[in-house]
């Protein structure tokens, strides 16, 4: 018996040993990636693909719009929108806004469903460049060790001009650049306030409101973002 349970022991940390090497790599390789995209922008994010695979099974030759661009030449209007819109604390938190959190959870908890998330820019971030959509516990503690290392390696400046070039804005509509040709025919460099809040609107939703571009609730929203935007801070 006790070599039985000698051997039961032996196989029991090999296997534990195991789990923990392959979890140090699986965080070693993001660690990497995000260095990497800290100084080289992203070509394509795993969020992308999925998008990407989706629209190939209903037409092969599907592609996605996304064209990369700069910080600097991305319209300071739309930097506020989204900040105001997304995550007003983005400058102070270190990846979490735990008041926003919490407030997330009481108005799901209120509405017996899920109606409000809570992620910082960062978190969505996180998400966007790594992560399937899948809702479990191990991704969402995933997400948020992604996040910290987002925080710890890129400046804010350099979060926001990754996210704003990810994002998702409509059907196959990736990045700022790409939304503010498809909505309004300009570059992201010349969105007005009132265009800003109305992609900064749009952004929970991307799909549905590229099909309906025109709901009392966007209208609402859109002005709600534009009264909060000389509040926002940005990197």
């Amino acid at each position: 018996m006790k070599k039985l349970a000698r051997r039961i022991g032996r196989v029991i940390g090999f296997a534990l040993g195991a789990v923990v090497v392959v979890f140090v790599a699986v965080q070693a390789w993001f660690l990497f990636h995000i260095a990497y995209w800290n100084h080289v922008d992203p070509r394509q994010t795993s969020f992308m693909e999925r998008r990407l695979d989706e629209l190939r099974r209903r037409n092969p030759k599907a592609t996605l719009d996304q064209r990369w661009v700069d910080y600097r030449r991305i319209s300071p209007n739309l930097k506020r929108a989204v900040i105001a819109a997304e995550d007003a604390k983005f400058i102070d938190h270190e990846g979490f806004d735990w008041e926003g959190i919490q407030r997330a959870l009481e108005r799901n908890q209120k509405r017996g469903k899920v109606v409000a998330g809570g992620s910082t820019i960062s978190q969505q971030l996180a998400k966007n460049l790594f992560l399937s959509g899948e809702r479990s516990v191990v991704r969402k503690g995933q997400e948020a060790l992604i996040t910290i290392m987002l925080e710890a390696l890129m400046e804010k400046r350099r979060i926001l001009e990754i996210y704003l070039n990810v994002a998702e804005w409509g059907e196959g509509i990736f990045g700022a650049e790409a939304a503010a040709r498809h909505y309004y025919g300009t570059s992201a460099a010349r969105l007005s306030a009132d265009q800003a809040a109305r992609l900064a609107a749009m952004l929970p939703r991307p799909r549905y409101y590229d099909r309906n571009r025109s709901t009392p609730y966007l209208e609402r929203y859109t002005d709600r973002i534009l009264a909060r935007m000389p509040s926002a801070q940005v990197p």
